[in-house]
């Protein structure tokens, strides 16, 4: 059932609720949180289809939010309401409420959606794009337990996860960490087999995915070792090598479905590693409420070492220079912050090979023995 408000308030979609309620004979309401997604009218199709995906697992009151910004300057001063309000099969498991806001009302939203909270439930914050800046001190994030967001969505990821770290909030959370969920437990499991001293790491992936990068820093965070950061063609986050004194550890994925898990002394083994949806990952982040500590350290770590992967202009740049540039460009990720440079001889020549040389090696990095198991 779906009801079509126009110029309307918080109170009339509260009593259209109730209505659509009694009219389909459930009048008794049954979810278990609020979800508010905020989006824009480009993706709000895609965002409303994961939500109510996600639905069929959590039961929840879907609040979608989206910003309308009038053509005419006269108009963006007159405020306005509209809502699309959808209870029974039209919104899957739980109720939805479409908000679009015009004019002033849109820098007010929070206003708009606090009185459309379920009482005594949690309430989930979920920016399928453009998140702000610090989630935790927006307006709508500061009525939430639990705030998504999704730096796979930003123009600049790595950037994007660099803010998340600088603005990080018990609760804060990032659709990228989901996304390699999979691959630690995995990673976790495989590492249970042997009992041999783990040396140095190498996680590969697209260039610039959060995802590979999140997974490089929970590496060296947790292991203690040097773990080197690869550029691959994709898609997504493609192998995984940890070198060991027994021999390799190899987690490799070539086409997004099935990867390939080597052990020293194992057979090879396929295992299933598709890439999931993003209703599967919105599920999965509304399965917890409490902070994610384990994420936390993992996006502090690393945060302040990213970048230095050349890009494919820069590396086409750097061949058509006649300079040399490595087949497969590489960044270290230690736990040990980088040394202090010595003064600089005044070329860009210098600087670039000043930077090299104070990279650290695996040589230089503590190899982390594994504990016995009890």
């Amino acid at each position: 059932m779906k009801i079509d408000l126009t110029d309307t308030t918080a109170s009339k979609i509260n009593k259209a609720l109730v209505k659509g309620r009694r009219a389909i004979g459930t009048p008794a309401v049954g979810m278990v949180l609020t979800l508010v997604v905020v989006t824009d009218e480009e993706n709000a199709y895609d965002a409303l289809k994961a939500a109510n995906d996600a639905a069929h697992e959590h039961p929840s009151r879907t609040l979608v939010v989206i910003k309308r910004v009038s053509r005419s300057s006269r108009n963006r001063t007159q405020s306005r309401l509209d809502a699309e309000v959808r209870v029974g099969a039209d919104a899957g498991s739980g109720e939805t409420v479409v908000l679009r806001l015009y004019g002033e009302v849109s820098d007010h939203a929070q206003s708009v959606v606090l009185p459309l909270l379920l009482p005594d439930a949690p309430v989930v914050v979920w920016w399928s794009v453009d998140a702000p800046r610090d989630p935790a001190n927006d307006p709508l994030g500061a009525l939430s337990q639990r705030r998504v967001t999704d730096s796979y969505a930003a123009e600049k990821p790595v950037d994007e996860l660099r803010s998340r770290a600088e603005s990080y909030e018990p609760g804060d959370t990032d659709l990228a960490w989901a996304r390699i969920t999979p691959w630690r437990s995995m990673l976790a499991a495989a590492l249970d087999q042997v009992s041999s001293e783990i040396v140095s790491a190498e996680v590969a992936g697209e260039e610039s995915n959060p995802s590979v990068e999140l997974l490089a820093m929970w590496l060296a965070d947790r292991l203690h070792v040097h773990v080197r950061r690869a550029v691959s063609a994709g898609p997504g986050l493609t192998q995984v090598r940890l070198e060991t004194t027994g021999g390799p550890i190899t987690l490799h994925r070539s086409d997004g479905a099935m990867a390939t898990l080597a052990l020293p002394g194992q057979p090879d083994r396929a295992v299933a590693l598709k890439r999931r949806e993003t209703s599967e990952l919105l599920a999965e982040e509304l399965r917890r409420l409490d902070p994610d500590d384990t994420y936390a350290s993992a996006l502090r770590f690393g945060v302040d070492r990213l970048g230095g992967i050349q890009s494919a202009a820069e590396r086409a740049e750097a061949a058509a220079a006649a300079q040399p540039t490595p087949a497969l460009p590489v960044r270290a990720v230690s736990d040990t912050a980088p040394a202090s440079a010595p003064a600089s001889s005044g070329t860009a020549s210098a600087s670039s090979e000043q930077g090299d040389a104070d990279r650290p090696t695996p040589a230089k990095m503590p190899p982390v023995k594994k504990a016995d198991p009890q």
